[in-house]
């Protein structure tokens, strides 16, 4: 069954518990608005149905795997069953929202909501019966319960009945909007998400490999499982050391050679750390009956070990490469973090951010600032004429068919393959030619000018979704989990977007 589809029937109506009453609060214009937002998303949830679609999502699955589990014994789910999935769904989908919001940590978050009752109300945990608020864990598994695709479902249907898609009960209006939101034009433009890692000095990265492996072994050693060797403190100590060496080796006049000492040092320290770190991966593997670690403990210190180790040569012959024989690496080539696979060095060639180390993010939003399309790549961002191609036909996809009528963009869109698609799909090129005289000719139009001056607040919005509903850094792991917040972080911005937009009723009574 599609995401979309609505069948009533497979969403069983049960009574709702008692909810608190909110205390009225005076006195303070910042809480009133915060509220008047949560409120009002609240309502566009309702009217947008994205909460029913969470659960039939959830529903459909959890069927799938009962089903798979149990074989021909199978009866369906229960009514307790269901009514358990309906309400974790709709508290997943609001406190997925809700942390974007307030841009909290999750442990920053679950603290929060256990303080605030209008965060409580917000997340449906504020009954009548002792509060209990979600863990740390439990909200870190509630986000990562729906996949990427189903994120962009959800987004797909609030942008829809925005632009007219369904009718709301006021006004005749979409999501009762006073007047529905323009698709006709497209702004795009694209960012590099930076990874939360530090700085990749090659021997800074060794450090890291110290710290991991040596605590792995710590931790193995804890439980009864010992080979001869020096506290891992002790490594930890001496690699500390020899990068405060190779630091202050670079200052001298003989930097050069004083760098090539001290990373000699390094090399055969980094030695010792691997060998008995493979031998504690050795005793564990075989011998964990032996210890209190239970089976998917003992895995998850083998899969810390493995990832490091695995990596642990490459990153040494890069800092060889680099530091002895005085060559450089090419940027694909590159290990900018021993725990990060998929991250780029992406040259930006801007001020204060020559370089950053991450992914790309493309970004399209309509002329109300909402976000119609994004994407964060993986490998290597493809040119930036191919990426708006792409943009464009995701977007019709999601949408139904629905077409941009213009489209604007920096220069570095502007190609001749860009333009030949605009072209052929009859929409308006208001992309900055890459000519200088070209764009002075263009800069005459009227509408060429003000799609131009209006492309700034596009600067303007992925600093709003970077670094007020990502988080600054997003400390989100690998790419999938990177991609996935990204989608959050959209849906509850554009929930918020349209949470202030001026709604039917509004004007009625202005008019009045």
């Amino acid at each position: 069954m599609p995401i979309g589809a609505h069948p009533m029937d497979s969403i069983l109506p049960f009574q709702l518990p008692l909810r608190q009453q909110l205390p009225q609060v005076q006195g303070n214009l910042d809480y009133r608005e915060f509220r008047q937002t949560l409120e009002r998303i609240a309502e566009l949830i309702r009217l947008t149905g994205i909460d029913s679609m969470v659960v039939l999502f959830l529903l459909e699955r959890a069927d799938r795997e009962a089903r798979k589990r149990e074989g021909k014994r199978y009866k369906g789910l229960s009514s307790r069953q269901q009514r358990w999935i309906q309400k974790m769904g709709r508290q997943a989908l609001r406190c997925g929202i809700a942390r974007s919001l307030v841009d909290a940590s999750y442990r920053q978050f679950a603290c929060r909501l256990a303080d605030s009752p209008l965060l409580q109300r917000f997340c449906l945990v504020d009954t009548l019966e002792p509060i209990r608020v979600f863990s740390k864990s439990t909200l870190e598994r509630f986000e990562k319960m729906l996949p990427e695709g189903v994120v962009r479902d959800l987004l797909s249907r609030v942008v829809l009945q925005a632009a007219g898609g369904s009718k709301g009960s006021k006004g005749g209006e979409p999501l009762g909007l006073a007047t529905p939101i323009d698709m006709d034009v497209y702004f795009v433009d694209s960012t590099c998400l930076k990874a939360n890692i530090h700085f990749p000095v090659d021997w800074v990265l060794l450090r890291d490999a110290t710290r991991a492996l040596m605590k792995a072994v710590r931790l193995i050693r804890r439980h009864g499982l010992r080979h001869r060797m020096q506290e891992p403190a002790h490594f930890i100590r001496a690699m500390n050391r020899l990068c405060i060496q190779m630091t202050h080796a670079g200052r001298g006049g003989d930097s050069s050679t004083g760098r090539k000492r001290v990373f000699r040092l390094i090399k055969q320290l980094m030695k010792k750390v691997r060998r008995h770190a493979q031998i504690h991966r050795r005793l564990l593997e075989d011998r964990r009956e032996e210890t209190t670690l239970s089976e998917k403990e003992a895995a998850q210190i083998l899969r810390r070990l493995d990832g490091v180790l695995e990596r642990l040569p490459e990153a040494m012959r890069q800092a060889h490469e680099r530091i002895i024989g005085e060559r450089s690496v090419k940027n694909a080539d590159k290990i900018l973090s021993l725990y990060e696979r998929d991250l780029h060095v992406i040259v930006r060639g801007k001020a204060g951010a020559s370089v950053e180390f991450g992914n790309t993010l493309l970004i399209a939003e309509q002329s109300q600032g909402l976000i119609v399309d994004w994407q964060l790549y993986r490998d290597q961002s493809p040119r930036e004429a191919l990426a708006l191609v792409e943009s464009l036909e995701r977007a019709e996809a999601a949408y139904g068919g629905r077409r941009a009528k213009s489209v604007v963009t920096d220069r570095g869109f502007s190609s001749a393959e860009s333009r030949a698609y605009l072209a052929a799909h009859h929409i308006r090129d208001e992309m900055c030619p890459r000519s200088v005289p070209e764009l002075k000719r263009r800069m005459k139009a009227a509408q060429f000018r003000d799609h131009q001056l209006r492309r700034g607040q596009t600067e303007g919005r992925i600093g709003i979704l970077k670094n007020q509903f990502l988080g600054k850094p997003l400390r989100s792991k690998g790419y999938g989990f990177r991609a996935l917040s990204v989608g959050w972080a959209v849906l509850a911005h554009n929930l918020w977007v349209l949470a202030r937009l001026p709604q039917a009723a509004e004007e009625q009574e202005q008019i009045a």
